[in-house]
């Protein structure tokens, strides 16, 4: 492989001296140092790990010998390549469903291994994406040989960033996004414990998991100590994977039973989505079958990345989905994104990946230097966006300038198919009902205007009710 171009070094995997991911030519190498090769080529052949790459719970991952990255901070001494995952996703973007899955794997994979002498020397979300809807581990440098008498290092870790959001969301139906994103380490024993009432210490898991983790971070002194005393009387595999089997089952009977949300109905039960449903679908149709030829992959896919911003249920993404080779589902309903995600999931798909993102407030870079864990328009740089039905809401709703939101969108330099809902609709009607209408900026002729100067209309159409119109537009360059 060439090596006339410098590899870009991805910032989030500095935390591991083992090893560091990094990108060539659109390609995921990992560079290991001689610690990490002896690990890998200890645990790469075992059947657990040969079976997962096959299934595709594993990332695919080969060993090359014709790429040596230069200018790395450690003496690397093999390569390995990693098959490349479509749109990288971070745990404050998922739904509970998302999260839980991708706790269920992670404890599957440990058990495999601890029952082939291995573990997993750490236990976070961000060694698991999502391929459409099915998860996927890709981290394979955390897979170690395990030494006689080793504790589990990630046991807190699985605690604090899987069993704990998960316990919010299900017992006290507080969404666990907003902490994930203030954190990168996710919820400390000692604040669930506070969230937590009398009747849910009797709760499955929350004594044991919770409580004794809030006792144990008050007396931080007696932490070190701990750890080497466990190790001192031979703690054992047998006990790592009861506790493993114990956690597996905490998560399989954790559910989020919330009934309702503010959209989480609309697609089904809504009148503009009844009315105008065929003819919003034989436009966004049109405008996906405007390209020809086919993708990179040979087959008829014609764009590599379509995002549809409201998506709700999921109806336009999955005719996206026909078109393109990844799709993100994106809403800030955590509700329709979690049962839109419980669907695809059951169907395996491969394509469409769902998120929870409101887009007024969207995550921004985080991390070491503002560049560990990269904002959404870092990873995925889409060449199609639905806005349908939306923009009423980003600029009444969330009080954002409609010049702005328009500027977002040309930026975004893809084709967009936007869905303009006027003042004389009902559902601006209703957003406007108990509020000051300050909205000077939200007209026809405003929109038109700011639509011209930042786009080419290539067609637009009326819907039944005269006050909605969907607009193919092209960015001006």
């Amino acid at each position: 492989m060439s090596l006339d171009s410098m590899p870009t070094f991805e910032r989030g995997s500095f935390r591991d001296r083992s090893g560091r991911v990094f990108l060539r030519h659109g390609q995921v190498f990992r560079a290991l140092g001689r610690d990490g090769l002896q690990d890998w080529e200890a645990v790469s052949q075992k059947a657990f790990l040969q079976t997962a790459m096959q299934s595709g719970s594993i990332v695919r991952t080969d060993t090359v010998t014709d790429v040596f990255p230069p200018g790395i901070d450690f003496d690397c001494t093999a390569v390995l390549n990693h098959a490349t995952i479509p749109v990288i996703t971070w745990p404050f973007e998922w739904s509970f469903s998302m999260l839980r899955s991708a706790a269920l794997l992670t404890l599957e994979l440990l058990e495999d291994a601890l029952c082939e002498g291995a573990i997993l020397k750490d236990a976070t979300p961000y060694n698991v994406q999502f391929v459409g809807s099915c998860p996927v581990f890709i981290d394979t440098g955390s897979i170690v040989p395990f030494e006689p008498g080793q504790i589990w290092e990630g046991y807190r870790q699985f605690c604090q960033m899987f069993l704990y959001p998960l316990m919010l969301q299900s017992w006290k139906n507080v969404d666990f996004q907003p902490w994930l994103r203030g954190s990168l380490e996710g919820i400390s024993p000692r604040d669930i414990s506070s969230l937590l009432s009398l009747r849910d210490l009797f709760r499955r898991g929350a004594f044991s998991h919770v409580w004794l983790h809030a006792r144990l971070q008050s007396q931080q002194s007696v932490r070190p100590r701990v750890a080497d005393s466990m190790k001192a009387s031979g703690f054992s595999r047998d006990m790592i994977i009861n506790n493993v089997r114990g956690l597996r089952r905490i998560v399989e009977r954790i559910f989020w039973k919330a009934s309702t949300s503010t959209w989480s109905d609309y697609d089904r039960a809504s009148a503009p989505v009844k009315r105008d449903a065929a003819a919003k679908e034989k436009f966004i149709e049109d405008v996906c079958q405007s390209r020809s030829g086919q993708s990179r992959s040979g087959q008829s896919k014609t764009w590599k990345t379509i995002w549809d911003l409201g998506c709700n249920q999921g109806r336009y993404s999955r005719l996206a989905a026909k078109h393109a080779e990844t799709v993100l589902a994106i809403d800030s309903d955590h509700l329709s994104v979690d049962r839109l995600f419980v669907v695809l999931n059951a169907e395996r798909n491969r394509t469409i990946t769902p998120v929870v993102c409101n887009l007024a407030d969207p995550a921004p870079s985080l991390g070491w230097r503002l560049q560990e864990r990269q904002s959404l328009e870092h990873r995925s740089q889409p060449e199609l966006v639905f806005c349908l039905a939306l923009i009423h809401h980003l600029v009444i709703g969330s009080n954002l300038l409609l010049a702005d939101v328009i500027d977002w969108l040309a930026s975004l330099k893809a084709t967009v198919v936007l869905e303009y809902v006027d003042r004389r609709d009902a559902q601006v009607q209703q957003l406007l009902a108990n509020r000051e209408d300050v909205f000077s900026d939200y007209n026809r002729e405003a929109f038109r205007a700011q639509v011209d100067r930042a786009f080419v209309v290539v067609r637009e159409q009326s819907l039944a009710d005269g006050t909605r119109t969907l607009f193919w537009l092209q960015p001006k360059d």
